[in-house]
């Protein structure tokens, strides 16, 4: 599963989240795991959701699918 599919998992599961409850939520049930197997961190989130404007959507933090 690629990060973005991950995120999509939570919201959809969740609702909206902040970077900070995804990133959570995320490796807590192990969606994704990183190459060096560190914690997904909440700037990894924020930078996945920029990249996919057409995914995500934005507003005071909180992180929504479009």
């Amino acid at each position: 599963m690629t990060l973005h599919e991950a995120i999509e998992t939570v919201l959809k599961s969740k609702g909206g989240c902040t970077s900070r409850q995804i990133a959570d939520e995320i490796n807590r049930l192990k969606l994704y795991s990183r190459n060096d197997n560190q914690p997904i961190p909440t700037s990894q989130i924020s930078a996945r959701v920029n990249k996919y404007p057409h995914l995500f959507s934005r507003e005071d933090n909180i992180i929504k699918l479009k």
